[in-house]
């Protein structure tokens, strides 16, 4: 039996959705929820009722023709062909696991009652959301205020009958959907298009998957970091809590006090020296892994705000008596976070790039490319190479998206934050940095396996674990095949979200 997740007004964190996901649960509204639903939407009935001034978005037009005024019977109509004219997607089709996440944050949103929407559309999403019903979106097309509007659009399609969806594996037409649940087309009445189309939640979906996977691999990169000290004959002093109280960032203590613990009962790093010192990329683990936290704490912070919040407009406050038209489908917050996220996470893969470089090179005690008959083979010489691409690549991923603005909608949309391009770009580089972790697992196993001695009960058994998957290289063998499973490897980890969180 599924378990079920109730949408209230009790935020959503990382944990919490990450409990989402992987149970698998299904979503369901609260009677909370449905009273502040159902509230807003007949104050809004009520009010259009009893005015007949413009209200923006609600019975005018949209953009640069905010000053057209709508007539009663055309309200309707109006909303549908506002979601019809903005599906202008382009690119790749965004993964199933982001749509759903989507639909969810969409769902959470509108429950807060500040939206206007009918309950019947709300439920009608979270029938989507419930049976894995994935409308076809598409990753091009937003500029990241005004909400996401043409992602949120194809995300909406399907409640109009139109657009497409995968549904168990097949892609059929939203028209061919209703017919197969037996289900009636949304009639979407006055504000609904716009508050189905304004909104953050393709940025939003992307960061939070992002995030996930970014604290996911931020503790991996502490381990692997750990294995690969141990394969280099590293030094445990620079760990050492007291360097670390000096100079307290929170994220460095985590990341030296993390790493301690890895290395604990480890007969090869309590061995005797050859060398005072080891090189920054394994010397300074805790200043720069740990930097990477802080900044993906900071980013947590802003996008727990965002999803959290209202962010379609105009906005409905019932008890005031006020319908307010305001800017809250703005992405600057997670554009600028965005950007941020990728700088931090590339560093990851730049300084396990250089901890791979350091094991390959011949250097302490271990052979040149980490084989037999260097020569006859190459070894671990073009995992490098691969892995030094896919961290150029970051570099240039990780130039920001939110320092670029391009005025749309005839100047009435002057400034925008690009942050959907920040978010795409953004998940690029976590799914790159998992890549170049998952290389330099591999290596330093390798590496490991050189040693005279054992490294800690921890990090024995989990390289035993990764063995089974991936053996040693004793010849020359298609390396990339090793890599994919490698990075499978870190893939299928499943890590407690005390750790990660």
């Amino acid at each position: 039996m599924n378990v079920t997740h109730s949408i209230n007004s009790n935020p959503l964190d990382l944990t919490i959705i990450h409990n989402i996901i992987s149970h698998q649960m299904q979503l369901s509204l609260s009677e909370e929820a449905i009273a502040k639903i159902e509230k807003c939407r007949a104050y809004l009935d009520d009010k259009m009722t009893a005015m007949s001034t413009p209200i923006y978005g609600i019975n005018t037009g949209f953009g640069a023709l905010y000053n057209v005024k709508i007539k009663g019977e055309n309200l309707q109509k109006l909303q549908e062909n506002l979601v019809m004219s903005h599906a202008c997607g382009t690119g790749e089709e965004v993964p199933k696991e982001i749509v759903k996440l989507m639909l969810l944050l969409k769902i959470q949103s509108l429950s807060y009652g500040h939206s206007g929407v009918q309950l019947v559309t709300v439920n009608r999403l979270i029938d989507f959301y419930n049976n894995d019903i994935f409308p076809v979106v598409y990753e091009q097309g937003s500029l990241g205020a005004s909400g996401d509007l043409s992602p949120l659009a194809h995300l909406a399609l399907p409640l109009i009958g139109l657009g497409e969806v995968d549904y168990k594996g097949e892609r059929i037409s939203g028209e061919e959907l209703l017919n197969q649940f037996g289900w009636e087309k949304i009639n979407l009445q006055s504000k609904e298009g716009l508050a189905l189309l304004n909104g953050t939640q393709f940025m939003s979906a992307y960061g939070i998957h992002s995030l996930l996977k970014a604290h996911k691999l931020s503790y991996l990169a502490d381990l692997i970091g750990a294995l690969s000290l141990e394969a280099f004959d590293g030094r445990v002093e620079p760990f050492n809590e007291l360097v670390h109280l000096v100079r307290p960032h929170r994220g460095q203590l985590k990341t030296a006090e993390r790493i301690r613990e890895f290395l604990e009962e480890s007969e090869l790093i309590a061995q005797e020296k050859q060398h005072v010192q080891d090189p920054y990329s394994f010397r300074c683990m805790p200043q720069v892994h740990g930097a990477t936290k802080d900044t993906i704490r900071f980013v947590t912070k802003t996008f727990l705000t965002e999803i959290n919040s209202v962010t379609d407009n105009p906005n409905v406050f019932v008890d005031e008596d006020e319908i307010i038209s305001g800017g809250n489908f703005h992405g600057q917050p997670l554009a600028l976070t965005l950007d941020y996220l990728s700088i931090a996470m590339s560093e990851l893969a730049n300084i396990s790039e250089r901890r791979i470089y350091q094991l390959v090179s011949g250097h302490r005690h271990l052979p040149p490319f980490l084989v037999s008959n260097p020569g006859l083979n190459s070894g671990f010489m073009i995992p490098q190479y691969t892995a030094a691409s896919v961290v150029s690549q970051n570099k240039q991923l990780a130039t920001p998206a939110s320092i670029d603005s391009i005025e749309s909608s005839n100047g009435q949309e002057d400034h925008v934050s690009m942050g959907a391009n920040g978010a795409t770009k953004a998940r690029r580089v976590v799914d790159n940095v998992q890549t170049v972790l998952g290389i330099e697992l591999f290596t330093a196993s390798q590496a490991l396996s050189f040693g005279k001695g054992k490294s800690s009960p921890f990090l024995e058994s989990f390289v035993q674990s990764f063995r089974e998957e991936v053996a040693l290289v004793d010849e020359d063998r298609v390396m990339h095949n090793s890599m994919i499973q490698s990075s499978q490897f870190i893939d299928s980890l499943v890590i407690d979200s005390e750790e990660l969180f």
